[in-house]
């Protein structure tokens, strides 16, 4: 019997892959649990149809992505923090920092786990960070701190 899967199970098949299985373990098990349905022609033209939707959403999101990298190359972002001899911050300039001033300042809300800061910002200057905004955009933020 020909059945779309609505869930991954494991050792059978993916979510959205249609498959041949056996009558009985469609019948006893994947129909009864939810995890598939039969594969009639209403099911799989739903199928398509989603397939399609999804794929449209998720080029929406890789344009808004496009967008935003371009918005943040053009930024920078300035702190002003106290430091000491050679430039030396007294603490330093984090993720979530760097996040609550794009959202106070420009407006532009990003989560703090997206900023791929490898260390905190501890000294004075400019800083180039980088901004992964979709598995496939990243952008490099300029983070410049001066003197308070």
């Amino acid at each position: 019997m020909k059945v779309i899967f609505l869930k991954d199970v494991k050792g059978k098949g993916k979510k959205g892959e249609m498959k041949n299985v056996a009558d009985g373990y469609a019948q006893n098990f994947l129909f009864k649990n939810g995890l598939a349905v039969e594969a009639s022609s209403a099911n799989i033209s739903s199928l398509q149809a989603q397939k399609r939707q999804e794929e449209k959403k998720a080029a929406e999101e890789l344009a808004e992505a496009n967008k935003l990298k371009e918005q943040l190359e053009k930024l920078t972002v300035e702190f002003s923090q106290k430091s000491g001899e050679g430039g030396r911050l007294f603490g330093s300039i984090t993720s979530k920092q760097i996040a609550e001033e794009l959202l106070k300042n420009h407006n532009i809300k990003i989560d703090k786990r997206k900023i791929e800061l490898a260390d905190a910002i501890r000294s004075l200057g400019y800083t180039n960070v980088p901004v992964k905004l979709h598995h496939e955009v990243s952008a490099t933020l300029k983070v410049h701190v001066k003197e308070q």
